[in-house]
């Protein structure tokens, strides 16, 4: 910041006096400011609070600190004062050296805490693992695990027999001594002695847990068994909106086999699509395409059996004309997205399928697939196999290849992204050029002023769609920063570019800059929203529905209330779409605008003039309300501030489905379970009780919508005809004046009978009242609390509520109100009871080979119309 008459000696002094006087965070934001790290350094060690005012300095960094390289500078800093401290906090010192993109430093702190013989130093290193897993960075996790590998062939602390020394054995380019050279049988005895050791058993246990956690296989096959186990689907919401849609409506149709697998997604639960494959078979071309890659989506993190799943509609090794390309390519794509960014034991596969067809379809659901499998990785034997199907110059499978070449080098910034634009400049093809674009822009995801080149470049092309591509770079560069650079940029071609696309897409890509302070984005797109071009409205929507997603925020809602029955259609569409993000684990108790919202969708879903495009918008609402068997939300930043990369990736790509409906299915990548999941040693599951210092209709599940009862008669109001109403006021008329002619005449004792029967009969009608109506049950009041039992479900609002009780036998080691936390048991002698053990398994795939996943029946999620069989056949005797 330039200071104008400051001088940065005055603002130093000032700096100097708030740490005498003890204002230590004033001491520090100056610091920061004037680049004075020593002084930061000096204000953080001479707190009182030093652990306190480090997580100070990290939130600042992350909130103020606009340049990434001074932010790097300034977490180096931070990393080493922590390092100095007598307890280092190992949790906070991984998440700035994941941020600083040093693996190394954070294997060398996981070996140090596994190899500690205190088994509460081994639950943190567990605990810092989940916690570098919930970032989704699959590149630096793998980076990690791999180094660990390494070191696992190290000499425990304990020297072996026949070295000299630990340190000559620590070399691996060190020849051992003479009377232990490595020959097979003197490996074996070595081997033996280290299985004999106890700390290396101990340590080789350990390691196996820790290599499990950040390969993602731990937390996903727990986040399956509690998606499963929990899920709450309301099927009777898609049979109504299957039994609404016009079977010759194919977008609504497909538009529903999007909403039941965003329902189901990560479930395993395929109900729906075994109770109506007629209905199902009906999809051709590009909607089976849509219909086979749903399975993913349900099977999302099904990595054992995500294969033999969907054996039934993948390419059968060349076999000529054996099944429906589409399904194919479909197949392959929902293996990329059960993969999702733990593609490890399926890039192979895909790579194999995408080399062997040159079918367009086919390739077109491969290098998706690839993507998403290979996510951030940069493989550059991949990039090669998918630049070769980009230069066929197929439109079809050129726009997968474009995205998947971005999915791949995300947030690298390499000379690849040259290679792109330089293509996308040759070829003719929209298509290809879209997906290029925005394949590029994910290139330069987080890497914030270091892309500001390729930017420029991308913003001044003449062609339109790759300065649309250039909005999506802006966006993705300075993702989560609120960069106030970024902004004003987006909002300059918001309001200036020539072509409706860019500027909807620059006032989208203003959600992806301020995800992280939700709360600005309703104010800053208000007039926005107001625009008279629709482009401008969808975009600014879409725009509240990213950045707001999950938040429930009123603000965000009152904005887009307006837009969900604006005049043009697909701005509808876009406003349902955002307000179901923004709505999702909310229900009608903390607002009840919800509820009515849930009404609204299902009366444009019922109505049959209502437009196909906002039609299309309820549908997709209806899923993404329901989410994950409502058990889910958006996500896009982690508890420790991180931006999560895969969910960041999936939303941008998500909201290209404009052009593309199957990209509909990224969305899923942003879905993050809504658990608390308590783990033990062992990483298993066990039951105990927690408080939920809240009232339980705050938090509790939409309750199930229920089937209207048609055999109630329906009371109509009575047909008056209006000579009929004319005679009954004249009749009144004259019966009035009767009644004052009798008063004046003095016919009161009359009239008093009269009144003094009206009385009684009145009285007696009130007893019989109160004798026939039944007795009123007085409603008790709801308790300020709920008991919840581990595992369970925490949405987000409900985290600040979350209390562990004083009694119980575990205790977290990191307090945290959700995710995975594991757990101290402090009585470990007695046995534990435990949860989460019944896994969904997959089944015999549906006879015919039809589009229905191969997955497990849940029995929570029935078939609407089940009911109980007829009794088997007896004969009566009398």
């Amino acid at each position: 910041m330039t200071y104008f008459g400051v001088s940065f000696a005055v603002l130093l002094f000032f700096s100097f006096r708030c740490i005498m006087d003890g204002k230590y965070q004033q001491a520090m934001g100056i610091a920061i400011e004037c680049r004075r790290l020593d002084k930061l350094e000096e204000a953080i060690t001479r707190s009182d609070n030093v652990h306190g005012t480090l997580a100070y300095s990290i939130n600042v960094s992350h909130s103020f600190v606009y340049r990434r390289e001074y932010r790097q500078e300034v977490l180096r800093l931070l990393v080493k004062v922590y390092e100095k401290l007598p307890s280092p906090d190992y949790l906070s010192i991984c998440q700035c050296l994941m941020f600083l993109d040093e693996p190394g430093g954070v294997a060398n702190i996981l070996e140090r805490l596994l190899r500690s013989e205190n088994k509460e130093d081994a639950l943190l290193a567990f605990q810092i693992a989940f916690d570098l897993v919930e970032n989704e960075h699959q590149a630096f996790l793998l980076n990690v695990r791999d180094r660990l590998s390494a070191l696992k062939s190290l000499p425990s602390e304990s020297v072996q027999p026949g070295y000299s020394d630990p340190a000559t054995a620590q070399n691996e380019n060190s020849t051992a001594p003479e009377d232990v050279q490595m020959t097979d049988e003197s490996s074996a005895v070595t081997k033996s002695v280290h299985e004999a050791d106890p700390k290396e058993v101990m340590y080789a246990e350990r390691l196996t847990k820790i290599k499990g956690i950040l390969s993602g296989e731990t937390s996903i096959q727990l986040t399956l068994q509690f998606l499963f186990s929990y899920n709450k689907s309301d099927l009777l919401i898609l049979k109504t909106i299957k039994q609404s849609v016009e079977m010759r409506n194919s977008v609504c149709h497909s538009a529903t086999i999007y909403a039941n697998a965003i329902m189901h997604a990560g479930t395993t639960v395929d109900t729906f699509l075994r109770d109506n494959l007629d209905w199902l078979s009906r999809a051709t071309n590009w909607a089976k395409f849509s219909a086979t890659a749903g399975l993913g989506v349900i099977h999302r993190g099904h990595l054992q059996q995500g294969r033999s799943l969907m054996a039934p509609y993948l390419p059968q090794g060349g076999a000529a004309g054996g099944g429906s390309p589409y399904s194919e390519g479909g197949a392959l794509y929902a293996l990329g997205l059960i993969h999702a960014n733990h593609g490890e034991d399926i890039k192979q596969f895909l790579r194999d399928s995408l080399r062997g067809t040159n079918v367009e379809v086919i390739q077109h659901g491969a290098c998706l697939g690839l993507g998403l499998a290979a996510l951030g990785t940069a493989d550059e034997e991949i990039y090669d196999d998918i630049k070769t199907v980009l230069y066929t110059d197929s439109a079809v499978a050129g726009e997968a290849a474009g995205i998947s070449m971005g999915l791949l080098m995300v947030g690298t910034a390499s000379e690849k992204a040259s290679e792109m634009l330089a293509y996308a400049h040759e070829t003719q093809h929209e298509k290809i050029i879209r997906g290029l674009a925005l394949g590029i822009a994910l290139t330069v995801y987080g890497r914030e002023e270091e892309a500001d080149t390729l930017i420029e470049q991308m913003t001044r092309d003449q062609d339109p769609i790759l300065r649309y591509g250039g909005m999506y770079a802006l966006a993705l560069a300075y993702r989560g920063t609120a960069n106030n650079k970024a902004i004003r940029q987006l909002l300059h071609f918001a309001v200036s570019d020539v072509s409706d696309d860019v500027r909807r897409t620059a006032v989208l890509a203003l959600g992806f800059v301020l995800y992280s302070e939700p709360e600005q984005t309703p104010r800053i797109v208000s007039l926005l929203s107001e625009s008279y071009n629709p482009h401008v409205r969808y975009g600014a929507a879409l725009a509240v529905g990213i950045s707001c997603a999950g938040t429930g925020l009123s603000e965000a809602i009152s904005l887009l209330e307006p837009l969900t029955s604006d005049v043009v259609d697909f701005v509808r569409q876009g406003a349902l779409i955002a307000m179901a993000m923004v709505m999702v684990q909310t229900n009608e108790a903390s607002d009840s605008r919800v509820g009515t919202f849930r009404r609204q969708l299902e009366k444009i879903i019922l109505d049959k003039h209502e437009d196909t495009m906002s039609k299309m918008g309820a549908i997709l609402a209806s899923g993404i309300l329901d989410a994950g068997g409502r058990n889910v939300t958006i996500r896009l930043l982690s508890k420790t501030k991180h931006d999560k990369v895969t969910a960041v990736v999936g939303l941008a790509v998500f909201s290209q489905f404009w052009y593309w409906y199957p990209l509909i299915y990224f969305v899923s990548l942003s879905f993050s379970p809504t658990a608390f999941i308590g783990l033990n040693y062992d990483l298993k599951v066990p039951k105990f009780e927690f408080l939920s210092h809240a009232k339980p209709s705050l938090f509790e599940y939409p309750k199930p919508t229920t089937v209207p009862t048609t055999t109630s008669a329906v009371k109509l109001p009575t047909a008056v005809l209006s000579t009929s109403a004319k005679a009954k006021a004249r009749a009144k008329k004259e019966a009035e004046q009767k009644a004052n002619a009798e008063k004046s005449t003095g016919a009161e004792s009359s009239a008093a009978a009269n009144t003094g029967k009206g009385k009684s009969s009145s009285e007696k009608d009130g007893e019989a009242m109160q004798v026939d109506s039944p007795p009123e049950k007085k409603s008790e009041p709801e308790p300020s609390f709920e008991i919840l039992t581990n595992p369970a479900r925490v949405v987000p609002a409900q985290g600040k509520f979350i209390k562990f009780l004083e009694d119980s036998r575990y205790v977290p080691v990191k307090l945290a109100p959700s995710g995975f936390v594991l757990l101290r048991d402090l009585c470990p002698s007695e046995p534990e009871v435990l949860s989460l053990t019944d896994a969904p398994t997959s089944t015999a795939s549906p006879a015919g080979g039809s589009t229905a996943a191969a997955g497990q029946q849940s029995s929570s999620a029935m078939a609407v119309d089940d009911e109980p069989q007829p009794p088997q056949p007896f004969e009566y005797s009398s």
